[in-house]
């Protein structure tokens, strides 16, 4: 935070909407993440940084996992060499359509 706050003075607001996801959002459409940073930030309310740290644990891991996508990517990686390794076994083929070919139709 600056020491003068020059978009609170000019009444202009560039790049607050990106410091915290349940602000005051462009569009007036919520964050794609607002649901879970408001569990989290109800959950760690009043109770303190090293409280929070235990206690809200599960808030803060979605909350996480909703911004960064961690275990998403990791799952897909997961699925995709076990398909490369069925295909290299023979014991699945790819279909047409993944493979960018077009379907053939009747």
């Amino acid at each position: 935070m600056p020491f003068i706050d020059i978009q609170g003075k000019l009444g202009i607001d560039i790049d607050k909407w990106m410091l915290i996801q349940s602000g005051k959002q462009p569009w007036n459409r919520a964050a794609r993440c607002h649901v879970f940073e408001k569990e989290w930030i109800e959950c760690a309310h009043g109770i303190g940084k090293i409280r929070a740290k235990t206690e809200c644990k599960l808030e803060l891991e979605d909350f996480y996992e909703c911004l960064h996508r961690d275990k998403l990517y990791k799952r897909l990686t997961d699925i995709k060499t076990q398909r490369e390794k069925l295909v290299k076994e023979g014991k699945y083929t790819i279909p047409d359509h993944h493979l960018g070919k077009d379907e053939q139709r009747p």
